[in-house]
């Protein structure tokens, strides 16, 4: 298993009640739901909304398991923006 980062913005810092934590994980989908578990409540939800970027590089529509997390990694969360 891979170490690494968490790093939430706007919507999903509020909802996490933290600006970032460590990851243990495989892939991204182990990261997320290690999240839910951690943060129950609105974080689900919002975590259905975002879109991520692991160590820069956006996911897109791949699936969540798919994508492997690197020892030392980071995974930013980010929460739909508003404004233009």
């Amino acid at each position: 298993m891979a170490a690494g980062t968490i790093r939430y913005w706007a919507a999903a810092k509020a909802a996490a009640g933290t600006a970032e934590e460590p990851y243990t994980a495989d892939n991204l989908a182990e990261a997320l739901e290690a999240a839910r578990l951690n943060h129950p409540g609105e974080l689900a939800l919002v975590l259905l909304r975002c879109s991520f970027l692991v160590d820069g590089a956006p996911v897109g529509t791949r699936g969540h398991e798919t994508v492997r997390l690197a020892e030392g990694g980071t995974v930013e969360v980010l929460p739909p923006f508003a404004g233009g």
